[in-house]
């Protein structure tokens, strides 16, 4: 699917340049939250745009997420948090199982340590209920390891939220801007804003690619949310970049724990957690530091080893043998402790989803609804007289049982060729990522749609044989594929080429 890249035009000048692109709405941000308003958008008769600086989408913030669907207890009453966390946890379930997307509703458990942090579980239940979360109990030691037989002996007690789950953030991603593209929604990558202007029928968008113009702008921009609200807003937003390092860990150990657990929450967020993924891996993390550099993702020794530290006071042992990877995410952590949802006050047609950290994924599919519903009664647009075309089918090789997967041999030999030991996934698969809407044009974008290199050797096996794949299917030169962006390539010349 050839994805639209923008039209050159000069940005540097507000005079109306003579080439420029005219939608009704334009969405800033491809990562999870400006998926889901786009899903949400493309029900409507509007002409809707998303602009998005990296690559692909789910590049930033979406991609490094530990990819629980929080329960609602955690959130105070009242906040725009508590509101979309308890919403978005109540559609997930069969949110996910329409679109195909991996989720399992293990449930959650907080641990306290010690006998005084006991009455801190019951604050929390009555918050959690206060909130409308159903069915938390208050377990004692012996009832949390008997659930968990791996938990630390120190456990004194445990709050049971057995409305929590686990869902591929990836895939929760991907579905979404796949669904919203099927549907009309453009996506111009590679596109970087650098000023947003209003204009008297609503806002001249300036990028790096070209000049868009728009009677609505939604800012999804994750970290730099603040900085797109301030160009227009005299309410202004700081964001601060939050740090988590997260250690993954094979698939051998994934059946440690069952359900997420965490420890009792602070000022930082909800401490690190132990959890299996909706893959059927293992994760340990976050850490949460404060820091200045919102393009800072590195991990650090200090870091990692803090995250394994903090692992072992919930779990009797951290089996860091089988740690196959460790990455890091930024939280957008706006100064005023909540989501910042809505239009802004002094900017009409200007629309935030800024500062949405933790539970911002489980938040993800109502805060789309909600946005779409709030900028579709502003433009007086109604929904489209034909329902929502769905996203392609995704065939799991993996998954299919012996008959299925001979008869997807028999239907395709591309489906015969193993690409991915680690995660059995097949040439068919791979081709698959490609030619979807939105298709896979990096490695990194054929792993997070096929999974291929999230086993244990971590694409060593099978890389070449992806980007092989990638360039015969794209018509490139394999020095161009790249792991994620221009940046990135991995191959600078043949074998016997001339020097």
């Amino acid at each position: 699917m050839k994805i639209p890249r923008g039209i050159a035009a000069d940005t540097a000048d507000l005079v109306r340049p003579k080439e420029i692109a005219m939608h009704d709405i334009i969405i800033i941000g491809a990562g999870v939250i400006g998926a889901s308003v786009a899903r949400a958008l493309s029900a409507y008769e509007a002409k809707t745009i998303v602009l998005e600086k990296n690559h692909d989408v789910c590049e930033e913030t979406s991609k490094a997420n530990s990819g629980i669907v929080h329960a609602g207890y955690d959130a105070h009453p009242g906040t725009n948090k508590a509101k979309y966390n308890l919403r978005g946890s109540r559609m997930m379930a069969a949110f996910c199982h329409e679109h195909q997307i991996p989720y399992r509703n293990n449930g959650s458990l907080v641990l306290a340590f010690a006998e005084e942090d006991l009455p801190k579980l019951e604050a929390l239940r009555a918050q959690g209920t206060q909130n409308g979360v159903a069915g938390l109990r208050i377990l004692t030691a012996e009832e949390a390891k008997r659930l968990e037989p791996n938990l630390n002996s120190e456990v004194r007690g445990a709050l049971l939220a057995p409305t929590g789950g686990i869902v591929d953030p990836f895939e929760l991603t991907i579905a979404q801007a796949e669904i919203a593209a099927v549907n009309g929604v453009e996506f111009s990558f590679d596109t970087l804003v650098s000023g947003i202007h209003p204009i008297p029928d609503g806002y001249r968008v300036s990028t790096d690619r070209g000049v868009y113009e728009a009677k609505i702008v939604v800012n999804c921009a994750g970290v730099r949310a603040d900085e797109l609200n301030n160009m227009v807003s005299s309410r202004k937003l700081s964001i601060t970049p939050r740090k988590g390092e997260y250690c993954l860990f094979d698939k051998q150990v994934g059946t440690l724990v069952d359900h997420t657990i965490f420890q009792l929450p602070t000022q930082f967020g909800k401490g690190v957690l132990v959890t299996p993924t909706a893959e059927g891996n293992l994760l340990i993390g976050p850490t949460a530091f404060d820091i200045d550099d919102k393009n800072d993702v590195s991990t650090t020794a200090e870091g990692l080893a803090e995250v394994v530290k903090k692992a072992k006071q919930s779990v009797v042992s951290v089996p860091t043998g089988f740690v196959i990877t460790a990455f890091a995410g930024l939280r957008a952590t706006e100064k005023g402790g909540d989501f910042v949802i809505g239009e802004a006050p002094d900017a009409k047609g200007f629309y935030n989803a800024a500062g949405i950290e933790s539970p911002g994924l489980t938040s993800a599919p109502a805060i789309g609804d909600d946005l779409a519903v709030q900028i579709t009664e502003a433009l007086h647009v109604s929904l489209k007289s034909a329902p929502l075309c769905k996203r392609p089918p995704v065939v799991r090789f993996e998954s299919m049982s012996f008959d299925d997967k001979a008869a997807a041999i028999r239907r395709d030999p591309a489906f015969g060729k193993i690409v991915c030991r680690c995660e059995l996934v097949t040439a068919a698969e791979i081709l698959d990522a490609i030619r979807r809407p939105l298709g896979a044009t990096t490695i990194d974008g054929i792993k997070r749609r096929s999974r291929a290199g999230s086993g244990r050797c971590q694409g060593g096996f099978c890389s070449p044989r992806v980007m092989h794949l990638l360039a015969t299917e794209c018509g490139l030169d394999p020095r161009d594929i790249a792991k994620y962006d221009q940046h990135s390539t991995l191959l600078v010349g043949f074998d016997k080429d001339d020097l």
